[in-house]
């Protein structure tokens, strides 16, 4: 397979598993899922020596067609509110999640190499106390070649939305940043609210936005995606990221269900569990 573009696709789910279960299962046309605002919550218990009903493995969704990025937490009330999906055809470009640049809840920096050459992409969530932004803004990061900055920024402003009639500082703040990372606000290819309110009498919003990279003829808009039938309150967004033409090899070993090779398979993995030596673990630490 020929990778000439990485298809992107992000969008805000409000905590709500099934949407991304959903997204994950059946966008597979898109290389990378950007979501802002994911569900974590207990996946599964896990053996536990100190509880016998096992101890809860705390996470988001999960899909074997995808490898996920995602800050783990540092306490309970810090779990992340963004995540980002990569298609496990991709792991040639290898993708990695960059706490070591920038480390907070509401933001993954993740880098791809193509031709040799390392690029980041930046997925946001800025809360209405613009706690992400804020951050960014206090932290000097240096990181050239970012391609792609998105997300939820929270923001309503005449900037990006003709109809609504304010503007805010916040928002010379939010371009500032962009620049610094030599990205400019990209236009959507079709007008629209990218949030659309519950509540009575409120209007509907544009606070999800794209940044793309700088004084580039190749990348200048992004898509705002019709809504579907399992969409939350916020439109998805998409864009089309132009790379060094790339062969990827595709293979896949599958086993026919039900098949003897399938009955082979599953009991030489449960004699390798059953096998496995468990005598130096005493506590949850040395199990971890």
């Amino acid at each position: 397979m020929i990778i000439k573009n990485l298809k992107i696709y992000s969008q805000n789910i409000r905590k709500n598993s099934l949407i991304v279960n959903t997204i994950l299962e059946t966008l597979t046309h898109f290389d990378i899922i950007l979501i802002q605002e994911p569900p974590w919550a207990e996946i599964c218990k896990i053996p536990s020596f100190l509880n016998s009903e096992g101890d809860p493995l705390i996470g988001s969704v999960h899909h074997p067609n995808w490898i996920s990025f995602a800050r783990t937490p540092l306490v309970d009330k810090d779990s992340p509110r963004v995540i980002s999906y990569i298609n496990i055809c991709l792991s040639s470009f290898r993708f990695l999640l960059h706490k070591d640049i920038i480390n907070h809840r509401d933001i993954n920096l993740i880098s791809f190499s193509n031709n040799n050459v390392c690029y980041y992409i930046l997925n946001v969530y800025s809360d209405s106390s613009h706690t992400a932004l804020k951050y960014l803004k206090d932290t000097e990061v240096n990181i050239n070649n970012v391609v792609l900055m998105t997300g939820d920024f929270n923001i309503r402003d005449s900037l990006w939305n003709p109809t609504f009639p304010f503007h805010f500082s916040i928002s010379d703040d939010l371009i500032i940043i962009a620049d610094s990372f030599d990205l400019a606000l990209s236009s959507p290819t079709n007008s629209g609210p990218t949030r659309y309110s519950d509540i009575a009498g409120e209007s509907n919003s544009v606070i999800d936005l794209m940044f793309l990279r700088n004084r580039s003829s190749e990348l200048d808009h992004h898509t705002i995606l019709p809504e579907s039938q399992l969409s939350s309150d916020h439109t998805p967004l998409s864009v089309n990221i132009p790379i060094t033409e790339e062969i990827i090899q595709m293979s896949k070993l599958t086993l026919a269900p039900k098949s003897e090779q399938e009955t082979t398979f599953i009991h030489d993995i449960i004699s390798n569990f059953k096998y496995l030596d468990t005598s130096n673990i005493m506590d949850t630490e040395v199990l971890e």
